[in-house]
């Protein structure tokens, strides 16, 4: 009786210093600078919500939050280096939808991201927006006068990418089945790199994020000819959606997210989570989700885990479906 008495309070003991060495953790925590890696070069749509987010964090925190970027293979290039990293709660990955589209497109990934990465929240969810360069403006008013032109012009109109396994991508491979046209694809490393030859002209099109061509369509440089989500967006209220233009049923958004290094401990991750929320809901950083015509994210990590789980699922069968192939 004696003996398990002491057994029961050297286990409650040991309970009481796990737990303060835990809360130790939490408020000793941050006290050098933290760094998000982004797998996009700098400019992109990633960047567009990473930058603000990380500069509040700076703020919340008090210490700096930097962003890394690390383009290449539609941000798989980045969250390999990423999953290999301390998980010490100094390293954080910020990724995005084309992470669980890399689950079944590539065939020999390096990491998993379920298995190397712990999610922490969604950021920010995004329409695309299907764009071309004005040099076609006498020649597509309409999506459908697009998609009557691919028809009758099979491989003649090409469309650029952030990289193969992007949403850039995937969302045109499933517009091509769903349309029965034909699109050479041109993958580039990143929507940055794509932005400037698609305002140049050397790319006819893309379905590319609202967040980059926001802009470019209010200063004339780019045409809108739908928006790729279920519903419009407030930033282009004109602009009809795909499914309203003539492909029923067609709906795609981008979404960008944290996720912790795997083993990261949870009350550093927990902390992490409060502070990103907090960011999301100050004025300015509205404002900006709402110029982009993003809606913010947040959900608790638990959610974002289910989401994760779904959208593999979802775009496995768009790579299936579409036969779509990873660009050398």
């Amino acid at each position: 009786m004696r003996k398990g008495l002491l057994f029961v309070l050297r286990a409650a003991a040991l309970g009481v210093l796990a737990f303060s060495a835990a809360s130790a953790s939490a408020q000793a925590w941050p006290s050098k600078p933290i760094t998000m890696l982004n797998p996009f070069p700098a400019g992109g749509g990633t960047d567009t919500f990473a930058r603000p987010i990380a500069a509040k964090l700076s703020q919340q925190l008090g210490e700096q939050v930097l962003i890394e970027n690390q383009g290449g293979a539609g941000g798989t290039v980045g969250a390999s280096n990423a999953a290999k990293r301390a998980s010490d709660g100094y390293n954080w990955f910020f990724g995005a939808v084309h992470h669980t589209i890399a689950e079944s497109l590539y065939t020999r990934l390096p990491y998993s991201l379920e298995r190397d990465f712990d999610p922490i929240t969604v950021a920010a969810f995004v329409p695309n927006v299907v764009v071309v360069h004005p040099k076609h403006a006498d020649k597509f008013k309409t999506l459908k006068d697009l998609i009557d032109y691919a028809r009758a012009n099979p491989g003649k109109l090409n469309y650029g990418s952030a990289g193969s396994g992007t949403t850039h991508h995937l969302a045109v491979e499933l517009f091509k089945t769903m349309t029965n046209t034909q699109l050479v694809h041109i993958p580039y490393r990143g929507a940055g790199p794509l932005m400037i030859d698609l305002l140049a002209g050397q790319v006819d099109l893309a379905f590319d994020g609202m967040g980059t061509s926001a802009q470019q369509i209010k200063a004339g440089k780019l045409i809108p000819l739908a928006i790729t989500s279920k519903a419009r967006n407030a930033v282009l209220p004109n602009v009809p959606t795909v499914d309203e233009a003539g492909v029923p049923g067609y709906d795609v958004r981008t979404w960008y997210a944290i996720w912790a290094i795997h083993g990261t401990p949870k009350d550093i991750k927990d902390r992490m989570y409060k502070e990103v929320v907090t960011a999301m809901n100050l004025p300015d950083l509205k404002r900006i989700w709402a110029e982009q015509g993003a809606d913010a994210g947040g959900m608790p990590p638990e959610e974002f885990a289910k989401l994760i789980k779904s959208e593999i699922a979802k775009w496995a069968k768009v790579v299936q479906d579409a036969g779509a192939k990873v660009d050398n």
